[in-house]
């Protein structure tokens, strides 16, 4: 008879596999394997360049045996290929703050729509490069992936296992929160985006818990916001248009950005800055339903109360597609409000077709672009875009708000890095950051901060915790 050995099992190695948002800033994928349960962090869809939007159509094999998803925020970078990871599979549970859970499910149903769109659209107009195009996942499995939703508030503690997860809200968008998962005395934290200390909307991100192993944002890591009135930029470029007899069109994220515009327009107006009589119209059914959840959530904002309840006050909401096409022939001054914010789809590209051509017009992108994105070749100055197949010339005047982004920059990120209470962390990886802003990060980090072991991941690369 073998003697059993009196020595205990050994404890699993924790393991950290990149499987997104590691060379870009999409597809954020990050998954932690304590050796007793895989966990994945964030689950976003890639955008962006072509070799980027590829990798949504691949399944990577170390998702195969995963238990649960954790979500930070619910923008589709960070939660759009949910939909996609249900259709091959999934059925464990998705943890995300309440707020994320509301506005995660508007986004992945809406997402849903226009992959299914996109796919109508090429087979109809026979722009397909394949013999049939197909949606990436459809509604359905959207709304199999929203029933999986199980709401943690920030606050409260997770148990996964062995492991326990707790939620910070870091500003940025309603919901949004850094993740911490601890797992047998090793503590990994997950900056998801981290928000601006002067956002319009969002409080200041709050300080995060201590961690062994980070993983930080570095989407504007090798910038500063530039000090501009956003505001005044915006009344002048819809003063102009308007007197030029043009309208102006904003691409908008639907969640975010389209209610810090709406914010901003309501300011406008009534301090007389742009003519009360110029209509402004909200042309997207996910904004209007998302400024609806921003409402009900309105706690979580830094906002009057008043100027929550009247931020749709005089917009003309524009609710189903008919509508939407009449606006896009109509011929008169106005204020468009359109998603999706990087013009990739969605019913602004019908506005951006009829009023790209003219001089009149002005087209103002508000916020980060991601390469490669239709938004920022035009910002910097394409002067003609595809759309639907067809070539269109951009005569209207471009402008770039830069002011109007909810990302922390390179000192705000810094500073939200020193928050971190107790001892420097023992690894840190930059991550969510084109090559040149992950790196300056990763710089910053070491230079200023005095913190070693900090990298920039590579694509599916794992690494022992």
């Amino acid at each position: 008879m073998t003697e059993r050995s009196s020595h205990p099992a050994p404890t699993p190695q924790m393991k950290l596999t990149f499987l997104g948002a590691v060379d870009g800033v999409t597809g954020s994928r990050h998954l932690v394997d304590t050796g007793e349960r895989q966990i994945l962090l964030d689950c976003g869809l890639f955008q962006g360049f072509k070799q980027q939007r590829e990798r949504n159509w691949l399944f990577p094999e170390a998702l195969r045996g995963l238990d649960a998803v954790v979500l930070s925020h619910a923008h589709v970078d960070h939660s759009g290929w949910l939909p996609a990871l249900v259709k091959h599979g999934f059925r464990g549970p998705i943890h995300a703050s309440p707020a994320t859970c509301d506005l995660a499910a508007v986004l992945l149903l809406d997402s849903a729509h226009l992959q299914e769109e996109d796919a109508r659209r090429a087979n109809r107009l026979g722009y397909s490069k394949h013999a049939k195009a197909l949606p990436l996942y459809t509604k359905a499995d959207a709304r199999r992936a929203i029933t999986q939703f199980v709401p943690l508030p920030p606050g409260r503690e997770l148990k996964i296992g062995a492991s326990r997860i707790h939620l910070t809200p870091v500003g940025h968008l309603l919901g949004a929160c850094a993740v911490r998962l601890e797992h047998r005395g090793m503590r990994v934290l997950f900056s998801g985006d981290v928000g601006r200390s002067d956002d319009l909307l969002m409080p200041p991100p709050q300080p995060p818990e201590s961690a062994d192993v980070v993983l930080v944002e570095s989407t504007y890591g090798n910038r500063e916001h530039v000090l501009e009135d956003s505001a005044a930029r915006l009344a002048a470029i819809v003063t102009d248009a308007a007197a030029r007899g043009g309208s102006v069109v904003l691409p908008a994220f639907a969640v975010g950005r389209a209610q810090a515009l709406l914010l901003v327009l309501q300011r406008l107006r009534a301090a007389g800055r742009i003519a009360r009589e110029l209509p402004i119209f909200l042309d997207s059914p996910m904004a209007i339903e998302a400024t609806t959840l921003y409402r009900q959530h309105g706690k979580l904002l830094r906002v009057k109360p008043r100027e929550v309840t009247t931020l749709m006050d005089g917009v003309r909401i524009v609710a189903d597609a008919a509508a939407s096409m009449r606006l896009t022939v109509a011929r008169f001054p106005r204020v468009i409000i359109s998603a999706s914010g990087m013009a990739t789809g969605g019913r602004v590209l019908h506005h951006l077709k009829a009023l790209a051509p003219d001089e009149r017009n002005s087209i103002v992108f508000a916020g980060f672009q991601v390469g490669g994105s239709r938004g920022a070749r035009l910002v910097a100055g394409e002067r003609e875009t595809r759309i639907h197949g067809e070539s269109v010339p951009v005569r209207a005047a471009v402008h770039h708000l830069r002011g109007f982004s909810a990302h922390a920059d390179r000192p705000e990120l810094l500073q939200w890095l020193r928050g971190l209470r107790g001892e420097a962390p023992q690894r840190t990886y930059v991550v969510h950051g084109e090559p040149e802003a992950a790196d300056t990060l990763r710089q910053a980090i070491e230079h200023e901060l005095g913190w070693r072991q900090v990298r920039v991941p590579q694509q599916g690369e794992t690494v022992a915790l």
